[in-house]
């Protein structure tokens, strides 16, 4: 993913599936300045990690 895309949906009122490794992930930051985004793995709240964007995809 674009760290462009994750910020677009990062800031969205609309829900995307988006997965990182296989798993389902909540974005709850992104660095563009980094190309980093901080995720919520599943539905876990205090399972988060920064990752790159790169690692990120979004799923239809």
């Amino acid at each position: 993913m674009k760290t462009e895309r994750a910020q677009q949906i990062y800031q969205s009122k609309d829900t995307f599936s988006v997965r990182l490794e296989g798993k389902a992930v909540w974005i709850e930051n992104v660095d563009e300045a980094n190309g980093m985004a901080t995720v919520q793995i599943e539905s876990n709240p205090l399972n988060t990690m920064t990752v790159s964007v790169d690692r990120l995809d979004e799923k239809d």
